[in-house]
């Protein structure tokens, strides 16, 4: 990993500066890719964004940046695209900021202000080496500002004409993938949170190896097909909609299930009956339950001190499976009727088995 510390005026960033909207945004005489067709949307309120050129007035330090060097020579902005897009975009007087009491634009401001601003210097690290090496480095100085999330990092990574044709499909507001999955995916396309769940559907939750693998593919059809069929394997399968629905890892129920023949009548009543079920403490938790039977996904209500504490003084103390008698503190809850089979989570229905038999029983 080589990294080049540099001193970069804002003169010279905001030289060439243009805006392209969905085709990115670029400075340096157009050899800096401001804002990466990968990267996130400017998301910094009006208050942080004039800070920025509050700082910069007032020669203030700003926290150092990160660029990646590219292949072909040129850079990318990994961190510092908000700070960035801020002084640029005022330098080209896109807004005002407040100044002794008046709004002023960059080309209201007298000569002197607009040469000090222009000479300000930034600390720019210039970072270039392997992929491995970029997404380490990057996520140990990933710790101030705008703090981006795992998949924007490795955004930064594996850039390659295959991010380029995912991005408009799953990481730009109102984008075909949430159009069409936002009832069952939560988070925000902006902050490629539908891309990353995309890309563990497809990868089962390897997608660094997936991003590398696919870096240089022409384009993302694949990831895109995977994506939909998922989506049209919930509707087909769970055929009435309920707001539980949406964020369950729905990627890894359609690997291990979509080949298996389901009663959607079957399925739905019994979605219906756990919804009411007041044991059930997990109602997102059914979806899985109901595919898998493992009871751990309903966080099944457990018994109440109260509950545990009158079972121990009915029983004496004593486990009713070995016959032994055990402090309440090495003794544990448990349904005497399973709640599998209809058991429910009241005292009458609690018993205190010692440690060693109530773990052999949940083996079992």
């Amino acid at each position: 990993m080589r990294i080049e510390l540099k001193e970069i005026s804002v003169r010279e960033v905001v030289a060439g500066y243009a805006d392209r909207a969905e085709e990115g945004v670029v400075g340096y005489g157009g050899l800096l890719d401001i804002r990466p067709k990968y990267q996130r949307e400017f998301v910094y309120d009006d208050k942080k964004r004039n800070a920025v050129i509050d700082t910069i007035r007032k020669d203030y330090p700003l926290n150092a940046m990160y660029w990646v060097v590219t292949e072909q020579g040129t850079y990318e902005v990994m961190d510092g695209q908000q700070r960035t897009i801020s002084f640029c975009r005022y330098a080209n007087s896109d807004f005002s900021v407040s100044i002794d009491g008046r709004p002023m634009a960059f080309h209201n401001l007298p000569t002197s202000l607009q040469k000090q601003i222009l000479d300000y210097k930034l600390m720019v690290y210039l970072c270039s080496g392997t992929d491995q090496e970029k997404l380490d480095w990057f996520r140990i100085v990933n710790i101030a500002g705008e703090r981006l999330l795992e998949q924007e990092l490795r955004n930064a990574v594996y850039t390659g004409r295959w991010l380029t044709h995912a991005k408009p499909i799953f990481s730009k507001t109102n984008c075909p993938a949430y159009l069409l999955a936002n009832k069952y995916v939560s988070g925000r396309p902006i902050r490629q949170e539908y891309l990353e769940r995309a890309i563990s559907w497809v990868s089962d939750g390897d997608i660094e190896h997936y991003m590398s693998t696919h870096q240089h593919d022409p384009n993302a059809d694949e990831l895109w097909t995977h994506f939909k069929e998922v989506v049209e394997w919930v509707k087909l399968t769970f055929t009435t909609y309920r707001k539980e629905m949406k964020g369950v890892d729905w990627g890894t129920l359609y690997r291990q299930f979509k080949d298996a023949a389901h009663d959607t009548e079957a399925l739905e009543s019994e979605v219906k009956a756990l919804m009411m079920d007041d044991d059930v403490t997990s109602r997102k938790g059914i979806y899985q339950y109901v595919l898998t039977r493992q009871e751990k996904y309903l966080s099944v209500r457990p018994f109440t001190d109260q509950m545990r504490r009158a079972a121990y003084e009915r029983q004496s103390g004593v486990c009713p499976k070995c016959g032994e008698h055990f402090p309440i503190d090495l003794m544990e809850a448990d349904h005497i009727t399973p709640w599998s089979r209809g058991g429910k989570t009241t005292a009458a229905n609690c018993q205190m088995l010692c440690l060693e038999d109530n773990r052999r029983k949940g083996a079992v």
